[in-house]
């Protein structure tokens, strides 16, 4: 005997593909996005994540994606945050990583075998220059009408937050970090 409600679902009855941004400057932006790939598997829906800038130390995530299976991919592109934390690459070095990216998420788009695309980072991406605004904007005018696109990271442009159907803004009220509490895994990385 199951202890589960019997559950129902509702279905849309226009189904769209939303674009969903994730900004600010508090901690939960990737995290809410990766809560959305959670939901996602529930549907048995297809998940491509792609991260701009993370990449150069390890996150939970890339193990803990693995175990939700073959629908959901994560692919690292970036070389760590840029100009930030010590990072040793140049800006050239990260742009290019950034371009590498940019056109894998045109390859995922075109594609049309993704539900769901996570540009993890993007936001920040733009405001250090690495992607250019048209591009995403080129990515957004491509999107086929029933793909997700989630974009994450501080900083979104004015022009993508008006184009969004959802913005959701994370503010910092406080962090553990500012008590000198240095970053706990699976908590913060």
């Amino acid at each position: 005997m199951s202890n589960t409600p019997e559950i129902s679902r509702l279905v849309p009855k226009e189904k769209k593909g939303l674009i969903v941004v994730i900004t600010g400057n508090g901690k939960g932006k990737t995290t809410s996005a990766l809560g959305m790939v959670v939901r996602a598997c529930g549907y048995d829906m297809s998940v491509s994540i792609i991260q701009f800038m993370k990449g150069d130390l390890y996150a939970g995530e890339w193990d803990g994606i693995k175990k939700l299976g073959d629908k959901v991919e994560l692919i690292s592109t970036g070389k760590g945050f840029c100009g930030i934390q010590g990072n040793p690459y140049s800006h050239e070095e990260h742009r290019e990583n950034a371009q590498d990216a940019i056109k894998l998420a045109g390859q995922k788009i075109e594609s049309g075998q993704v539900d769901i695309l996570i540009l993890d980072e993007i936001n920040n991406a733009i405001k250090l220059r690495l992607v250019d605004l048209e591009q995403l904007l080129a990515i957004i005018k491509t999107k086929p009408p029933l793909m997700h696109l989630v974009l994450t990271g501080r900083d979104a442009h004015p022009d993508i937050i008006e184009l969004a159907d959802t913005v959701s803004e994370v503010n910092e009220i406080k962090h553990a970090y500012r008590k000198d509490i240095e970053p706990q895994p699976g908590i913060d990385y």
